[in-house]
Protein backbone atom coordinates (compact mmCIF):
# COMPACT_ATOMS: atom_id res chain seq x y z
CA UNK A 1 0.00 0.00 0.00
CA UNK A 2 1.15 3.82 -0.85
CA UNK A 3 1.17 5.38 2.70
CA UNK A 4 0.40 8.72 1.97
CA UNK A 5 -0.95 9.64 5.85
CA UNK A 6 1.44 7.61 8.06
CA UNK A 7 4.54 5.98 8.39
CA UNK A 8 6.45 3.82 9.82
CA UNK A 9 10.57 2.22 10.78
CA UNK A 10 11.58 -0.30 12.72
CA UNK A 11 14.82 -0.17 13.98
CA UNK A 12 17.52 -3.34 14.51
CA UNK A 13 16.19 -4.09 18.02
CA UNK A 14 12.96 -5.10 16.71
CA UNK A 15 11.41 -1.57 17.98
CA UNK A 16 9.13 -0.17 15.31
CA UNK A 17 7.60 3.27 15.41
CA UNK A 18 4.35 4.50 13.83
CA UNK A 19 3.66 7.66 12.81
CA UNK A 20 0.03 9.75 11.94
CA UNK A 21 1.44 11.61 9.60
CA UNK A 22 -0.93 14.80 8.61
CA UNK A 23 1.04 17.57 10.18
CA UNK A 24 -0.06 20.20 8.59
CA UNK A 25 -4.07 18.78 9.86
CA UNK A 26 -2.44 18.01 13.30
CA UNK A 27 -3.23 14.03 12.52
CA UNK A 28 -6.48 14.76 12.20
CA UNK A 29 -8.20 11.04 11.61
CA UNK A 30 -9.86 9.89 8.01
CA UNK A 31 -10.82 6.93 6.69
CA UNK A 32 -7.38 7.34 4.67
CA UNK A 33 -5.67 7.07 7.77
CA UNK A 34 -7.48 4.51 9.11
CA UNK A 35 -6.57 2.16 6.40
CA UNK A 36 -3.19 2.49 6.05
CA UNK A 37 -2.79 2.01 9.96
CA UNK A 38 -4.85 -1.04 9.61
CA UNK A 39 -2.48 -2.26 6.65
CA UNK A 40 0.65 -1.12 9.06
CA UNK A 41 -0.21 -3.01 12.07
CA UNK A 42 -0.65 -6.39 9.66
CA UNK A 43 2.46 -6.08 8.50
CA UNK A 44 4.46 -5.19 11.77
CA UNK A 45 2.10 -8.16 13.41
CA UNK A 46 3.16 -10.41 10.87
CA UNK A 47 7.00 -9.61 10.92
CA UNK A 48 8.41 -11.82 13.68
CA UNK A 49 11.66 -9.31 14.28
CA UNK A 50 9.01 -7.12 15.57
CA UNK A 51 9.05 -7.00 19.23
CA UNK A 52 7.37 -3.59 20.28
CA UNK A 53 5.32 -0.83 18.82
CA UNK A 54 5.12 2.94 19.16
CA UNK A 55 2.18 4.86 18.32
CA UNK A 56 3.08 8.78 17.79
CA UNK A 57 2.41 11.46 15.71
CA UNK A 58 4.13 13.45 13.64
CA UNK A 59 4.85 17.60 14.20
CA UNK A 60 3.88 18.76 17.92
CA UNK A 61 -0.18 16.73 18.08
CA UNK A 62 -0.69 13.41 18.11
CA UNK A 63 -4.41 13.37 16.65
CA UNK A 64 -7.12 16.03 16.78
CA UNK A 65 -9.80 13.30 16.04
CA UNK A 66 -11.69 13.26 13.02
CA UNK A 67 -10.81 15.93 9.93
CA UNK A 68 -13.01 18.90 10.30
CA UNK A 69 -14.44 17.88 6.70
CA UNK A 70 -15.76 14.39 7.25
CA UNK A 71 -17.52 16.43 10.59
CA UNK A 72 -19.28 18.55 8.33
CA UNK A 73 -20.08 15.87 5.57
CA UNK A 74 -21.91 13.48 8.32
CA UNK A 75 -24.45 16.21 9.31
CA UNK A 76 -26.79 15.84 5.60
CA UNK A 77 -25.36 12.14 5.42
CA UNK A 78 -27.81 9.13 6.12
CA UNK A 79 -25.74 7.50 8.37
CA UNK A 80 -22.46 6.87 9.30
CA UNK A 81 -19.67 5.52 7.02
CA UNK A 82 -16.42 5.13 8.36
CA UNK A 83 -14.81 5.32 5.12
CA UNK A 84 -12.92 1.84 5.46
CA UNK A 85 -12.22 0.00 2.49
CA UNK A 86 -14.19 -3.28 2.15
CA UNK A 87 -11.05 -5.08 1.72
CA UNK A 88 -9.10 -3.44 4.84
CA UNK A 89 -6.64 -5.04 6.56
CA UNK A 90 -7.47 -6.91 9.72
CA UNK A 91 -4.66 -7.08 11.75
CA UNK A 92 -5.26 -8.93 15.49
CA UNK A 93 -8.30 -10.76 14.10
CA UNK A 94 -9.09 -14.30 14.78
CA UNK A 95 -7.37 -14.83 18.31
CA UNK A 96 -10.95 -13.62 20.31
CA UNK A 97 -14.23 -12.87 18.62
CA UNK A 98 -14.71 -10.12 21.18
CA UNK A 99 -11.62 -8.81 19.64
CA UNK A 100 -12.43 -8.49 16.29
CA UNK A 101 -13.80 -4.73 15.78
CA UNK A 102 -12.28 -1.44 15.57
CA UNK A 103 -10.14 -0.73 17.88
CA UNK A 104 -9.92 -3.98 19.84
CA UNK A 105 -8.67 -5.56 17.07
CA UNK A 106 -4.72 -4.26 18.99
CA UNK A 107 -6.14 -6.75 21.56
CA UNK A 108 -5.36 -9.19 19.47
CA UNK A 109 -1.49 -8.15 18.37
CA UNK A 110 1.51 -10.20 19.00
CA UNK A 111 3.67 -7.14 19.98
CA UNK A 112 2.43 -4.80 22.53
CA UNK A 113 1.74 -1.44 21.77
CA UNK A 114 3.12 1.79 23.77
CA UNK A 115 0.99 4.84 22.82
CA UNK A 116 3.34 8.00 22.68
CA UNK A 117 1.12 10.78 22.68
CA UNK A 118 3.32 14.14 22.23
CA UNK A 119 0.75 16.51 21.83
CA UNK A 120 -2.88 17.37 21.54
CA UNK A 121 -5.38 14.35 21.63
CA UNK A 122 -9.30 14.34 20.67
CA UNK A 123 -12.38 12.23 20.00
CA UNK A 124 -11.57 8.87 18.22
CA UNK A 125 -7.64 9.09 19.11
CA UNK A 126 -8.56 8.64 22.76
CA UNK A 127 -10.10 5.63 21.78
CA UNK A 128 -7.05 4.75 19.72
CA UNK A 129 -4.84 5.15 22.73
CA UNK A 130 -7.19 3.53 25.25
CA UNK A 131 -6.66 0.80 23.24
CA UNK A 132 -3.25 0.45 23.36
CA UNK A 133 -1.01 -1.48 26.57
CA UNK A 134 1.28 1.44 27.63
CA UNK A 135 0.36 5.43 27.54
CA UNK A 136 2.63 7.76 28.07
CA UNK A 137 2.01 11.42 27.48
CA UNK A 138 4.08 14.85 27.14
CA UNK A 139 3.84 17.13 30.00
CA UNK A 140 0.91 19.75 29.21
CA UNK A 141 -0.65 17.35 26.28
CA UNK A 142 -4.45 18.32 26.29
CA UNK A 143 -6.85 15.23 25.76
CA UNK A 144 -10.72 15.31 25.13
CA UNK A 145 -13.18 13.23 23.47
CA UNK A 146 -15.05 15.77 22.34
CA UNK A 147 -18.19 14.08 22.06
CA UNK A 148 -20.69 15.88 24.48
CA UNK A 149 -19.95 19.37 22.22
CA UNK A 150 -20.72 17.47 18.97
CA UNK A 151 -23.80 15.90 20.25
CA UNK A 152 -21.91 12.29 19.92
CA UNK A 153 -21.99 9.53 22.03
CA UNK A 154 -19.06 7.74 23.74
CA UNK A 155 -17.25 6.31 20.53
CA UNK A 156 -15.28 3.65 19.37
CA UNK A 157 -15.75 1.45 23.10
CA UNK A 158 -14.75 3.62 25.34
CA UNK A 159 -17.42 3.29 27.54
CA UNK A 160 -16.39 -0.37 28.47
CA UNK A 161 -12.67 0.16 28.00
CA UNK A 162 -12.47 3.77 30.35
CA UNK A 163 -14.01 1.90 33.51
CA UNK A 164 -11.23 -0.41 33.64
CA UNK A 165 -8.40 2.00 32.95
CA UNK A 166 -9.48 4.83 35.57
CA UNK A 167 -12.68 3.96 37.42
CA UNK A 168 -16.26 4.66 36.90
CA UNK A 169 -16.60 7.96 38.07
CA UNK A 170 -13.26 9.39 36.18
CA UNK A 171 -14.80 7.58 33.37
CA UNK A 172 -18.10 8.93 33.85
CA UNK A 173 -15.91 12.60 34.55
CA UNK A 174 -13.88 12.03 30.77
CA UNK A 175 -17.26 10.66 28.75
CA UNK A 176 -19.92 13.22 29.80
CA UNK A 177 -18.22 16.14 30.56
CA UNK A 178 -16.14 16.23 27.64
CA UNK A 179 -13.98 18.73 28.77
CA UNK A 180 -10.19 19.56 27.91
CA UNK A 181 -7.93 17.28 29.95
CA UNK A 182 -4.19 18.12 30.56
CA UNK A 183 -2.18 15.13 30.73
CA UNK A 184 -1.30 15.57 34.06
CA UNK A 185 -4.59 15.00 35.48
CA UNK A 186 -4.89 11.90 33.32
CA UNK A 187 -1.68 10.28 35.17
CA UNK A 188 -3.24 11.18 38.25
CA UNK A 189 -6.56 9.15 37.33
CA UNK A 190 -4.77 5.78 35.99
CA UNK A 191 -5.12 7.16 32.11
CA UNK A 192 -1.45 7.94 31.60
CA UNK A 193 1.41 5.71 32.66
CA UNK A 194 3.96 7.84 32.71
CA UNK A 195 4.14 12.05 31.84
CA UNK A 196 7.77 13.50 30.59
CA UNK A 197 8.96 16.59 29.33
CA UNK A 198 8.95 17.63 25.61
CA UNK A 199 12.98 17.57 25.48
CA UNK A 200 13.53 13.92 26.94
CA UNK A 201 9.90 12.72 25.76
CA UNK A 202 11.03 10.60 22.30
CA UNK A 203 14.21 9.60 24.81
CA UNK A 204 12.03 8.18 27.68
CA UNK A 205 9.74 6.28 25.35
CA UNK A 206 12.23 4.36 23.03
CA UNK A 207 14.15 3.90 26.18
CA UNK A 208 11.10 1.75 27.71
CA UNK A 209 10.35 0.20 24.60
CA UNK A 210 13.69 -1.20 24.23
CA UNK A 211 13.46 -2.11 28.00
CA UNK A 212 10.41 -4.57 26.96
CA UNK A 213 12.15 -5.37 23.53
CA UNK A 214 15.03 -7.52 25.43
CA UNK A 215 12.00 -9.62 27.35
CA UNK A 216 11.11 -12.78 26.24
CA UNK A 217 8.53 -11.99 23.03
CA UNK A 218 6.94 -15.55 23.43
CA UNK A 219 6.60 -14.22 27.39
CA UNK A 220 5.05 -10.71 26.71
CA UNK A 221 2.79 -11.61 23.64
CA UNK A 222 0.80 -14.32 26.22
CA UNK A 223 0.60 -12.15 29.10
CA UNK A 224 -1.07 -9.25 26.88
CA UNK A 225 -3.84 -11.44 25.81
CA UNK A 226 -3.83 -12.77 29.15
CA UNK A 227 -4.20 -9.60 30.19
CA UNK A 228 -7.14 -8.57 28.08
CA UNK A 229 -9.07 -11.89 27.84
CA UNK A 230 -9.11 -12.47 31.33
CA UNK A 231 -10.72 -8.97 31.23
CA UNK A 232 -13.45 -10.86 30.00
CA UNK A 233 -13.78 -13.95 32.08
CA UNK A 234 -16.65 -14.15 34.84
CA UNK A 235 -14.77 -16.14 37.85
CA UNK A 236 -11.09 -15.87 38.76
CA UNK A 237 -10.65 -19.92 38.42
CA UNK A 238 -10.61 -19.80 35.02
CA UNK A 239 -8.06 -17.53 34.68
CA UNK A 240 -5.86 -19.25 36.90
CA UNK A 241 -6.53 -22.60 35.14
CA UNK A 242 -5.88 -20.76 32.16
CA UNK A 243 -2.71 -19.55 33.38
CA UNK A 244 -1.43 -22.91 34.25
CA UNK A 245 -2.07 -24.76 30.42
CA UNK A 246 0.09 -21.86 29.37
CA UNK A 247 2.96 -22.62 31.91
CA UNK A 248 3.33 -25.83 30.80
CA UNK A 249 2.94 -24.44 27.05
CA UNK A 250 5.80 -21.99 27.42
CA UNK A 251 8.07 -24.27 29.57
CA UNK A 252 8.43 -26.12 26.29
CA UNK A 253 9.75 -23.46 24.43
CA UNK A 254 13.17 -22.02 23.86
CA UNK A 255 12.57 -18.94 25.44
CA UNK A 256 12.27 -20.77 28.89
CA UNK A 257 15.30 -22.69 28.60
CA UNK A 258 17.40 -19.62 27.37
CA UNK A 259 15.93 -17.08 30.73
CA UNK A 260 16.72 -20.04 32.83
CA UNK A 261 20.23 -20.34 32.15
CA UNK A 262 20.52 -16.44 32.06
CA UNK A 263 19.37 -16.35 35.48
CA UNK A 264 21.68 -19.13 36.64
CA UNK A 265 24.31 -17.87 35.21
CA UNK A 266 23.87 -14.41 35.96
CA UNK A 267 23.91 -12.77 32.67
CA UNK A 268 20.66 -10.73 30.63
CA UNK A 269 18.87 -13.18 28.25
CA UNK A 270 19.35 -13.72 25.04
CA UNK A 271 15.99 -14.24 23.19
CA UNK A 272 16.16 -15.11 19.47
CA UNK A 273 13.73 -14.54 16.94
Amino acid sequence: MELKVTRYSIDPAGVATVWLHRPERRNSWTGRMHAEYRWIMKQLDSDAHVRVIVLTGSGSSFCTGADSQALAKYVHADGYDPALPADAEQPGYGVRPEFDADMAWQFGMRPPIIAAVNGACAGIAVALVAFCDIRFAVEGAKITTAAPRLGLPAEYGLSWILPRIVGLSHAADILLSGRVLLAEELKAMGFFNDIFPQPEFEQRVEKYAHMLAELSPDSVSTARRQLYGDLLHTNVREAIEQSKVLIGELMARPDYAEGVAAFLEKRRPRFVR
